[in-house]
């Protein structure tokens, strides 16, 4: 999983990300595997994908830095794809794009993928039944029980941050809600909520080799979750474990390996998406006074657009890639099997062709048809509706509560995976 400064990644020294060799009169090339592109801001990253979106929208690229000292045959070139209808018709295509050899820049082994990624790198038939399972766990009584519970979680998270007056929104805010939601909806207990946060929280390993970081929070997501699934099955509870030991489709469970997998892309993956478009949606208020105005009118009644805009804007996961699984010709470039397809949503999320002025950040946009929650098919992420709520909950009460506070710029992660926030500061006046 060598995706340069990815969610669990420690980052490098940059390569240079433009090639100063190119010839006279040529746009320079730009290397999307640079950690200095990805280190630059959204708005500029984006001249380079507009480019593409006109001049080539499928180009070949060199592997991303290679930070875990993997094989270079794991780390083979691939295919940008950077159009909206591009990434949203391939997302559709499984047969001949698929997953299961990997969903990120570089190979890593089966057992890898499947403890790290669950059935997001997993294809039909297998994918079909897990998601199945999992699904079969989110009863309504499951959803209903969580969805209130962030509610709950989102009103005491911004009611305990109101006296500060300020600080570093990711810590006060941000990452709160997801780590919190995640650990009720399992059923953590208050005990072990510090480990999963840990493991879960890229944050916290400061500058220790790539691969230790991964290889332990991996080890501590998964060991912990093995332990509460099996404590499930002989004590049930009302929690989402003890609904997925419990699911059943045709005769069929989930193991207590396959409900760790989940667990583990439960942790990171559902972390990550909401805590950063949490973040980027607070800096996009605080830079567009209009929008906030305008949003701040009729809270409830544009709140539900709004985050739809929050999410797009924030394309929290910027890319994906796939692997074809036969030959095909994609504008005019013949790709054989075992190609890397890499997507790349936030190009997609900015297309001119798919939305009117895509720069401009606006909270009544409708229709609102963004890619952040993927492009649709069968890996169309399965936890978009509880993103949903909890970005929601959170801006209804942090609008209420604290209505004046403002974000200061961001300090990114440099990332060709997660459009990280990992500090942002921000101020307002303290209540009591």
């Amino acid at each position: 999983m060598a995706v340069s400064g990815s969610a669990h990644t420690p980052e490098l020294e940059p390569r240079p990300a433009v090639d100063a060799t190119a010839p006279a009169g040529q746009p320079a090339a730009v290397d999307l595997g640079s950690l200095e592109f990805w280190g630059r801001s959204a708005e500029e990253r984006d001249r380079y994908f507009a480019r593409l979106r006109r001049e080539a929208p499928i180009s070949r690229h060199q592997p991303p830095e290679d930070i875990l000292g993997l094989p270079d045959q794991s780390r083979m070139s691939y295919w940008a794809i950077v159009r909206y209808e591009d990434v949203r018709a391939l997302s559709r295509d499984p047969k001949t794009f698929c997953s299961g050899e990997g969903t990120q820049f570089a190979d890593a082994p089966p057992e890898f993928l499947e403890a790290s990624m669950s059935f997001l790198a997993m294809d039909a038939p297998r994918h079909t039944k897990l998601r199945a399972l999992v699904f079969a766990a989110f009863t309504p009584r499951q959803v209903a029980r969580i969805e209130e519970g962030i509610r709950v979680n989102a009103a005491s998270i911004v009611r305990e941050a109101a006296p500060s007056g300020g600080g570093d929104f990711v810590e006060l805010v941000a990452k709160r809600l997801p780590l919190v939601t995640i650990s009720d909806m399992i059923g953590v207990p208050q005990a072990d909520r510090e480990r999963v946060v840990a493991a879960a929280d890229p944050e916290v390993f400061g500058e220790r080799a790539p691969i230790e970081v991964i290889g332990e929070s991996l080890w501590t997501l998964t060991e912990f979750a093995t332990e509460l699934a099996a404590h499930r099955e002989r004590n049930p509870g009302e929690d989402l474990m003890t609904a997925l030991v419990q699911a059943e489709v045709d005769g069929e469970r989930l193991t207590h390996a396959e409900i760790a997998a989940f667990f583990v892309l439960l942790s990171v993956a559902g972390n990550d998406t909401t805590r950063h478009t949490t973040s980027h949606a607070m800096r996009a208020l605080s830079t567009h006074p209009d929008q906030r105005a305008l949003l701040m009118e009729d809270l409830d009644g544009r709140l539900p657009l709004a985050v739809e805009e929050f999410v797009r804007w924030a394309s929290p996961v910027l890319s994906f890639r796939r692997t074809t699984t036969r030959a095909v010709e994609l504008h005019g470039e013949r790709l054989a099997p075992g190609e890397k397809v890499v997507l790349f949503y936030h190009s997609a999320n900015r297309d001119e062709d798919a939305f009117a002025d895509p720069w401009r950040f606006d909270v009544t946009r409708d229709p609102n048809r963004h890619l952040g929650f993927g492009g649709g098919g069968p890996h169309y992420c399965l936890g978009a509706s509880l993103a949903r709520t909890q970005l929601r909950s959170i801006f209804g009460e942090l609008l209420r509560q604290i209505p004046d506070i403002e974000a200061h710029e961001p300090e990114l992660l440099r990332s060709a995976f997660i459009h990280g926030v990992k500090r942002m500061q921000c101020a307002f006046r303290a209540r009591a």
